[in-house]
């Protein structure tokens, strides 16, 4: 264990740390308020979602033969240098526990990966955010798996690519933004292959750890201070799910801002756009907790998937497999790319060290004005 793990409070002044622990108290009692408010309306709660005849158990569906699964994930990572930034994306596929039956081929590699140097921007993360999911998404749909989990919502991908589109006019001297535009199509595909999951043998599921979102609070009028995953955790009991529901739509329409990809063919990029608008608005929500230690799973899916009894079978079998583990929180794969991935910001300082030694055994000049100009300040990350 690190210094740091055992003294949390060692480079915090005294008064500051007396004060957070006070506040703390009235922190405590706020919380236990709301769980006595759970606790003393849960079984009107439960007795609500029978009646509307949302609940559902997984005994209740057909066996079926245990799917096989990977999990997908991603991270960036921004090192501000003095004369640049060092900037990397990555996304690894990792597979979950393998059935007896195994017998997919998955070639290598599983994972991609982009590194350069940059000029000192502020937008370099929203570039490279955007780059991350699209290297993640194209992964997730050449995963030869029947199930393939994907970490975070299925709305996030259009968000960052939003985002990323909008500023890329301003940053195209970038290398990451030229390199971003020009794998947009590709990334575009890959995007609509899984909010679609029109094969048979095969489904995506997205899995987001933390969301606001209340699909069935606002069918069934609980309170706005509780999302739908966090007061379903304590309603639903283990091998219990919600019928699916629609996914909650944004005040304003989807949107795609396909002009700045104009130039790599605007006609053909258009109608994905379109597609990938449209399945967006027919993407359905299941919430599962399929062991008494787990929370209440939040599985993002295609209609065609959650509309079908047969496919619905296999993704609450999968992801009941993938789960039997007290100390994983969520489907084993994407703990395991969770956890990859997580170490990538931390490797980024080894990897400069790395450049700077061979940097310097070939510089002419002071060795000095190599390790000055490469000095790291601050790293900036997502996972």
């Amino acid at each position: 264990m690190t210094e740091s793990a055992e003294r949390p409070f060692g480079e915090l002044p005294s008064a500051l740390v007396d004060e957070m622990l006070k506040r703390t108290e009235n922190l405590g009692q706020k919380l236990l308020y709301d769980f006595e408010q759970v606790r003393t309306r849960r079984n009107e709660w439960r007795e609500g979602l029978k009646r509307a005849g949302m609940l559902r158990r997984d005994a209740e569906v057909s066996y079926v033969p245990i799917p096989t699964t990977c999990g997908v994930d991603g991270s960036y990572a921004v090192e501000r240098l003095l004369t640049s930034d060092l900037v990397v994306a990555a996304a690894v596929a990792v597979e979950g526990l393998t059935p007896p039956s195994e017998a997919c081929h998955w070639p290598e590699p599983r994972h991609q990966v982009w590194v350069e140097t940059e000029a000192h921007e502020a937008e370099t993360s929203t570039i490279l955010r955007a780059l991350m999911i699209g290297l993640e998404l194209e992964l997730a749909s050449r995963a030869p798996h029947e199930i393939v989990f994907l970490d975070g919502s299925l709305t996030t991908p259009l968000i960052y690519f939003n985002q990323a589109l909008n500023k890329s006019r301003d940053i195209i001297h970038l290398q990451t933004t030229t390199y971003f535009l020009e794998r947009a199509s590709s990334m575009l595909e890959a995007y609509l292959t899984v909010l679609s999951s029109n094969r048979s043998d095969r489904c995506w599921l997205a899995v987001p750890k933390y969301t606001t979102r209340r699909e069935i609070g606002r069918v069934m009028g609980w309170p706005d201070t509780h999302d739908d995953r966090g007061l379903l955790s304590f309603l639903l009991e283990p091998g219990e799910y919600t019928i699916p529901s629609a996914l909650q739509q944004p005040p304003e329409p989807w949107h795609l801002n396909t002009e700045p990809l104009a130039v790599f063919g605007s006609r053909t990029i258009a109608d994905i756009a379109d597609q990938i608008v449209s399945a967006l608005g027919e993407i359905q929500v299941i919430y599962y907790r399929p062991y008494p230690w787990l929370p209440a799973l939040r599985l993002e899916m295609s209609r065609a998937v959650a509309q079908n009894t047969a496919r619905l079978a296999t993704v609450l079998h999968g992801v009941r497999y993938q789960c039997g583990a007290p100390a994983v929180m969520e489907p084993f794969p994407l703990y395991l790319a969770d956890r990859m991935v997580k170490h990538l910001p931390k490797a980024i300082p080894t990897f400069r060290q790395v450049t700077s030694q061979h940097i310097a055994e070939t510089y002419q000049g002071n060795v000095d004005d190599i390790f000055l100009g490469l000095h790291g300040y601050r790293t900036e990350s997502g996972v």
